[in-house]
């Protein structure tokens, strides 16, 4: 259990302990928390099974590993971009911070606090490469381009290697399972030409993904000043010194926005927390419980020659204001049409690792009762204990690539009479099987699978599947 020493709305008392799992122990001093967000609203805690770093902030906003609802993720987003316009020119609505703040607080105002925000089509003063980092911050960094009308442009990076494209930016994530990262941007002008580079994370410990991609960044596509958005930041005074001088050794100047600012200290270690089972319960094979759709005529695709093309606008490879409208247009058809296949009132909608903010989108305009999440490459101990962030997790091979290890969190049975898989290309259907298996033990009315590549599998009328429309 929690060791709670605090009320969170006190902002003279700023110390909290988290009993995380046998003697695995955080202790979080938050110094700045400027809306009086409470902690529970943003986080919990779980161990990772990673030796180089034992615990996991779970966000309650970002719809990774904790299913939420599709506007309050968005929203999160959209709070930093709100944040980054009052630091660089301050001329908003006075109202829009607050609501934002109040929406991430109770996620049933999410949606009418987005829709408000996204109404005032906030603009840049200068152009903006905004860069999420893959793969769990891919989502709110396109929330937080989304958010401004013009002068703006994304693109995420990404952990796979995408053969016959060269990658502009290469740098490591050192505490994380899968440590390289990559940036593929088809224009480079989308980076020589920005005059302001901000980076967006989920969360900063210590900084040095941050770094990392600055220098990179710094001997390709110099910057003066660089901006980093991030929900939560633990930097340490040693960790804000290495930002000091790096700033110095380059001459540019770091800045760090945040919606929480504190500093943590671990005692104890993951390595003696004893795995859990995950066992499967049985199913009995129901030939029309899995449906797939493909949606690929309703988006671009970057590279239109290949088999299985990757999409465009999921920002892998860079957007830019202009190719807003017509991202928008698409989401709204495609979710119209999806909400038609619905056969009950409880759905989850799930992207699938990097690709997040498309089935976000999608998963935002499909009606009430909607949550989404999404898979990750992230091992985490599961302990069916209250207070504990991943009660329940499925390891199976990525359709994508059997080589890669995915894990799908927090799935119990019963729960949803719908379940959406959204895969950005098409994958056979033997490389589905092993997530498949897992989803039918689910107690679902009804699996979709959702391809966003056109159609190259020739389906049986013997196989157990069912062929959606094309739409």
């Amino acid at each position: 259990m929690n060791n709670n020493n605090i009320s969170d709305y006190c902002p003279s008392k700023t110390v909290r302990t988290y009993s995380i799992a046998e003697d695995l122990e955080l202790r979080v001093t938050v110094t700045s928390n400027p809306y009086e967000i409470p902690l529970d609203c943003l986080f919990a805690m779980a161990a990772r099974i990673n030796k180089k770093r034992s615990f996991l902030f779970v966000s309650k906003v970002l719809g990774k590993h904790i299913p939420v609802r599709p506007y309050a993720s968005l929203l999160s987003g959209v709070s930093l971009s709100l944040l980054l316009q009052q630091a660089l020119q301050g001329n908003m609505p006075n109202h829009l911070i607050p609501l934002a703040m109040q929406g991430i607080i109770e996620p049933l105002q999410a949606e009418a606090a987005y829709k408000e925000i996204m109404s005032h089509q906030l603009s840049l003063p200068q152009s903006v490469a905004f860069i999420g980092f893959a793969e769990t911050a891919t989502a709110i960094g396109h929330a937080v381009f989304q958010t401004f009308g013009h002068n703006g442009s994304y693109i995420h990076t990404t952990r796979e290697v995408i053969e016959g494209s060269p990658s502009l930016i290469n740098f490591s994530e050192e505490h994380s399972h899968a440590v390289a990262h990559y940036c593929y941007a088809q224009d480079p002008n989308l980076l020589t030409q920005a005059e302001l580079v901000v980076l967006v994370d989920d969360e900063i410990t210590t900084g040095k993904t941050s770094l990392n991609i600055i220098r990179d960044m710094q001997g390709k596509f110099p910057k003066k000043v660089y901006y980093i958005l991030a929900l939560l930041d633990w930097r340490t005074e040693d960790d804000q010194e290495q930002f000091r001088i790096l700033e110095s050794e380059l001459g540019i100047t770091i800045h760090v926005i945040s919606l929480i600012k504190g500093e943590v200290s671990v005692q104890g270690s993951s390595e003696s927390i004893p795995p859990q089972s995950t066992d499967l319960i049985h199913a009995a094979d129901q030939k029309e419980l899995i449906h797939y759709t493909y949606m690929d005529q309703l988006f671009e695709h970057a590279d239109a020659a290949s088999q299985r093309p990757y999409l465009r606008h999921s920002g892998r490879f860079g957007l830019t204001s202009e190719d807003r409208a017509q991202f928008d247009e698409a989401i709204t058809q495609a979710a119209n049409r999806l909400k038609q296949t619905r056969t009950g009132t409880k759905s989850l909608c799930v992207g699938t690792g990097e690709f997040m903010y498309i089935p976000m989108r999608l998963a935002a305009e499909m009606g009430e009762g909607v949550l989404y999440q999404s898979t990750t490459r992230s091992p985490i101990h599961c302990i069916d204990r209250e207070g504990y962030a991943v009660t329940v997790g499925y390891p199976y091979p990525a359709p994508e690539g059997p080589e890669v290890t995915h894990f799908l969190y927090n799935l119990p049975v019963g729960l949803y009479d719908d379940l959406y898989v959204f895969m950005e290309r098409e994958a056979d259907p033997a490389a589905m099987q092993p997530l498949l298996q897992i989803l039918r033990t689910r107690g679902l009315q009804r699996i979709h699978v959702v391809f966003f590549s056109p159609q190259t599998i020739q389906w049986k009328e013997t196989e157990a599947w069912q062929i959606g429309e094309r739409n």
